[in-house]
């Protein structure tokens, strides 16, 4: 069992392939897309999936009833972003004796359950780590999280020094309850070169395109698009950017902030309406609704030339540049933001996806604990020594001004390119499944599922959506 620190982590993911990096899953962070392909040992993945219990690992107190003036942090596992966070931790308690960081490590699923069963026990650590967005709102709307708007204000040089994009999830009601950390994983459309100049045909710059390269890949024997479809959020990508290339950001923004019938909005329909079209056209590999993209299948099928493009998480680059042969290294392998869409009012420069990982502070922790957890965001969260492990890992952090040292990489056209579609982007998306509540994220991935397979119609879709606003 291998888990990602890319994509969302949702509970109903699936196992991940032995052949993936370890990322808190889809998680989701779907992965940390580039570990294997930047030398990290399997080893070192599989190394996290033993007891999925707790395991302190700086000593001390492992939860929220630590000593007055000890912080607790509680974190997942998973190599290598586990490693890099707990060097983070030493290097706050070395250089402050006196105001130390009790740290302890959970996998995944355990954490989601510890975490959950702490804060209702009055018992959460110190600093929450999490993913943002809808349950980052479950945890404000119950009063367990600070406000942390007021110390951003009190030190603009912390909130600058990181990606604007990343502090969208961290928001809610116009309040920041989170310090943006870690890395950026977005959504980016891949294509496979060598299959564009067979059939003789250039990378789409627009919907419209998209429509017309659909019948010429066909044509070829060649799926257009490769698409895991039974895995259900890889289908949820493709609205993510149809809702924000139509819409603009505003339009899912009015359902997260729960505003009645939003889903209905004649562009919401428009961008339903739209991917039907696409499916209506076989624009997708037949048989995609039974292709689990966990397997990496949707992957091979870009490499191998079966399908022309893929739209998927950058976390999958370190998976094709692993099991593809020479397709990464040969230089097969193009990339690309999503292309606009005729007459739509979302700004091309727009991404979805994971716009980084988060940290809060427990509402009832003591104010010497909170002023240390304070001080460990000031100083050791993506402090130059943490941003250059993330880029040896193959990540590209939320920290401006590290492009010198992405170009220093092997992979630096690769990453230099994330890195511009993440710091350039005007408005930078969460993964649905994410951004809103468990209950409407089943709900919206079961509609999806529907919709892809024409089983419902844009209309159904919007009403079945408009039903679980705000639970």
């Amino acid at each position: 069992m291998l888990i990602l620190d890319g994509r969302p982590p949702h509970p109903m993911i699936n196992q991940l392939s032995s052949t993936e990096i370890s990322v808190e899953p889809r998680t989701t962070s779907r992965r940390t897309f580039l570990s294997l392909a930047m030398g990290v040992p399997v080893g070192a993945a599989l190394a996290a999936c033993g007891s999925s219990g707790p395991t302190p690992t700086g000593g001390g107190a492992s939860g929220g009833g630590a000593a007055a003036g000890k912080a607790t942090y509680w974190y997942l596992s998973t190599q290598p972003q586990e490693g890099i966070r707990t060097a983070s931790v030493d290097r706050f308690n070395k250089a402050n004796p006196n105001t130390q960081i009790a740290a302890t490590t959970f996998q995944n699923d355990a954490y989601k359950t510890k975490i959950k069963t702490a804060l209702g026990a009055g018992q959460a650590p110190t600093i929450i780590w999490g993913w943002g967005g809808g349950t980052l709102r479950t945890y404000v709307q119950a009063g367990q999280v600070d406000d942390l708007t007021p110390w951003f204000d009190q030190n603009p040089a912390i909130k600058d020094r990181l990606f604007p994009s990343s502090f969208g999830a961290a928001t809610i009601d116009g309040k920041i309850y989170a310090m943006p950390a870690e890395a950026v994983q977005p959504i980016v459309l891949f294509y496979n070169k060598k299959v564009f100049d067979q059939v003789g045909v250039q990378p789409p710059e627009s919907w419209g395109d998209i429509m017309e390269l659909v019948p010429k890949f066909n044509a070829a024997g060649i799926a257009p698009f490769s698409l895991g479809g039974q895995s259900r959020w890889t289908n949820m990508m493709w609205l993510e950017f149809l809702f924000d290339r139509v819409g603009g950001p505003e339009l899912f923004g009015a359902v997260f902030d729960a505003q009645k019938d939003a889903w209905s909005n004649p562009a919401a329909l428009d961008a339903l309406t739209k991917v039907q079209d696409l499916v209506k056209a076989d624009g997708f590999i037949k048989g995609f609704s039974s292709i689990t993209a966990d397997s990496n299948a949707d992957q091979a099928l870009l490499y191998t030339g079966k399908a022309a493009m893929m739209l998927h998480g950058t976390w999958t680059y370190g998976s094709m540049a692993l099991d593809g042969g020479d397709f990464v290294s040969g230089g097969h392998l193009g990339y690309m933001n999503f292309p606009p869409v005729e007459g739509g009012k979302g700004d091309p420069s727009n991404t979805v996806g994971n716009p980084g990982q988060y940290l809060s502070i427990y509402s009832k922790a003591t104010p010497e604990q909170k002023e240390t957890a304070k001080k460990f965001f000031a100083t050791q969260v993506l402090s130059p020594d943490e941003v250059k492990q993330w880029i040896d890992t193959g990540s590209v952090p939320i920290a401006k001004g590290s492009e010198s040292a992405l170009a220093s990489s092997k992979d630096a056209a690769w990453l230099e390119f994330v890195y511009g579609v993440a710091s350039n982007a005007k408005a930078f998306g969460q993964s649905w499944d994410q951004a809103l509540s468990p209950t409407a994220a089943e709900t919206l991935l079961d509609n999806i599922s529907q919709l892809f397979q024409l089983s419902i119609t844009p209309e159904e879709f919007a009403a079945n959506m408009n039903a679980v606003i705000g639970k």
